[in-house]
């Protein structure tokens, strides 16, 4: 859980860095799941989790991002769950798993 932490307009950097020049194989990439914070009876509403996150995004936020980040630098993309799911606002935490597209 770290790219809630960077302004959003370095995302952009940091997915040219990141996808473009390391290509690693694998990319893990976690982020709180905004829709969830409503189930936190001590989080007032519309704060979010940690005092220095920039945004905590939904899930279909997430995945557009990540979509994006995916077919711009060649990659596929899985999402999955990170913890207890509620049945209408998801789990706490988000996951998005990269995988390099490689070619024959």
């Amino acid at each position: 859980e770290v790219i809630e932490h960077l302004d959003p307009p370095r995302l952009e950097a940091l997915g040219k860095v990141l996808f473009e020049y390391a290509k690693p194989k694998t990319v893990i990439v976690t982020t709180p799941n905004g829709e969830y914070n409503i189930l936190f009876e001590t989080l007032p509403a519309g704060k979010f989790r940690h005092g220095d996150h920039r945004f905590e995004w939904t899930r279909a936020e997430f995945e557009s991002w990540a979509k994006s980040i995916a077919d711009m630098y060649s990659y596929t993309v899985t999402f999955l769950p990170v913890g207890p799911e509620d049945e209408k606002h998801g789990a706490p935490s988000q996951m998005a798993v990269f995988k390099m597209n490689t070619t024959s």
